[in-house]
């Protein structure tokens, strides 16, 4: 074994072994999580989650948002433990990759390019641009792309490329999601909207200068920093992969109560039937 392959097996090792960092009033003070914005750019309906003003800036209660964050994990946990969805929402540029790459990490849907009118409340009409994606990316695959000229190779290719950009995250989705985690409510002002109208809960980081009057677990937060974002973001995935791995505990649980319940049945069949033979050999003999 070469030096190289023993650097990257050693480098791949310490990428899967990475740990969660423990969430503390600590760990959020120094990722950043408590600076809000300029205090003349406020949300009055703030006010219960800011400790103080500092330099014209307001701070946010860290102890209250540790409490936010538990919350919200303990919603989504529960959530996708009963098998539901979790979409994982943040196109800002602070936001989308690190949104991405955790989405990917525990499996789930995610939308981190523009938010597309209807997305959930016309959700027929874009299952159906998702499903000509997924159809057209096959047919790639296969070899079996219909083109006369290389200039409509190229425009189908293009379309695939813009297909994804909007859909890539979300083309594993079959049905509306049951819970929806945003970063930045002022931009993705759209899509809480049509979240909302939909009774689909919303957890979200909330600004000093954004109204959480509509977010159904408000994590306080400074939504402009990449490291606060990170570290709740990945607070958010950790509970999703949480809950599905206590949805598949809950579905092998199941599964062997349906396999001992069938044993039993079985077994009283088994039971019935020798019982009627042995009557049936009784009634011949006399």
């Amino acid at each position: 074994m070469t030096t190289e392959t023993v650097a990257v097996e050693t480098e791949n090792t310490a990428e899967e072994t990475e740990e969660l960092e423990p969430l503390t009033v600590e760990g959020l003070y120094k990722a950043g999580v408590h600076l809000g914005h300029l205090s003349k750019r406020w949300h009055p309906k703030m006010r219960d989650y800011i400790r103080l003003k500092h330099q014209k800036r307001h701070v946010l209660d860290m102890d209250k948002t540790l409490d936010a964050i538990e919350h919200a994990k303990t919603a989504i946990r529960e959530v996708v433990a009963n098998g539901g969805e979790c979409l994982m929402v943040g196109t800002k540029p602070q936001a989308k990759n690190e949104v991405e790459r955790l989405a990917k990490s525990v499996e789930a849907s995610y939308i981190t390019s523009r938010w597309l009118g209807g997305t959930l409340t016309n959700f027929a009409t874009i299952s159906r641009r998702i499903q000509a994606l997924i159809e057209l990316e096959e047919d790639f695959a296969k070899g079996e792309v219909q083109a006369h000229t290389k200039r409509e190779l190229l425009m189908k290719q293009t379309e695939v490329k813009r297909l994804n950009k909007f859909f890539g995250g979300i083309k594993e989705i079959s049905k509306l999601p049951d819970v929806m985690y945003v970063v930045g409510i002022d931009r993705e002002k759209h899509a809480v909207k049509e979240a909302t109208d939909l009774g689909i809960p919303v957890v979200a980081i909330v600004d000093t200068n954004c109204d959480p009057t509509s977010i159904t677990y408000p994590i306080p937060g400074n939504d402009d920093s990449h490291a606060s974002i990170s570290l709740i973001s990945s607070h958010i995935a950790a509970a999703i992969s949480e809950g599905k791995e206590l949805a598949d505990e809950r579905r092998r649980e199941n599964e062997a109560m349906r396999a001992e319940r069938d044993a039993q049945d079985a077994a009283m069949a088994a039971a019935r039937a020798a019982a009627a033979d042995r009557q049936r050999q009784q009634n011949s003999g006399e």
